[in-house]
């Protein structure tokens, strides 16, 4: 038997997201996200109401970064979700975090979340509150790559949002080989 709970956004998982910016003064700033995913080869949309000054921000530089969160800065992260750019201009900084510029976008890259995708804007609707990002560039530390190069997600350690229960958790242990396990039922 089901229970139903309403139009509520249970979707799981949902990934915290850190969406940061520069002002026009290239002062960093940083938000937390969980309604957000991939939505293309090259794309990211995420679901931002107008009035964040990370948004504002975007808007006027027209770049941004992505962050996935990791476990090691669940407060940090917590922290830019919690307090507003548009009453603290110095979250980062009261958040602990570090930043550097981008390669490939004018944007910040915060130094401790290792896993980030730069991005140029490519829309927003202030009605809907829909962002679309083009991904110009995905970059990670070396410290969360494998032996092989890739990405290694126990390493990065990132954190999902549950929306039903308001806790960050952890990625759990691998369970299978995406397009190789279903094989054998065909």
């Amino acid at each position: 038997m089901r229970k139903d709970f309403g139009a509520k956004s249970y979707l799981y998982p949902q990934p915290v997201l850190i969406i940061a910016s520069y002002d026009e003064e290239g002062t960093p700033d940083a938000m937390n996200a969980a309604w957000g995913g991939i939505s293309g080869d090259h794309q990211i949309s995420m679901c931002l109401s107008a009035g964040h000054k990370t948004v504002k921000n975007i808007l006027k530089q027209k770049a941004f970064t992505v962050s996935m969160a990791a476990a090691p800065y669940t407060a940090a992260c917590d922290y830019l979700g919690l307090v507003s750019g548009n009453d603290c201009p110095d979250k980062i900084e009261k958040s602990g975090l570090h930043t550097v510029r981008a390669d490939h976008v004018n944007a910040p890259l915060i130094d401790e979340l290792p896993l980030a995708l730069e991005c140029s804007l490519i829309s927003y609707d202030p009605d809907t509150g829909i962002m679309v990002g083009d991904i110009v560039n995905a970059c990670a530390e070396e410290s969360i790559l494998d032996e092989k190069g890739s990405i290694d997600p126990s390493k990065l350690q990132p954190i999902v949002f549950d929306a039903a229960n308001h806790d960050y958790l952890a990625l759990g242990k691998k369970t299978g080989n995406a397009f190789h396990d279903g094989l054998k039922l065909k």
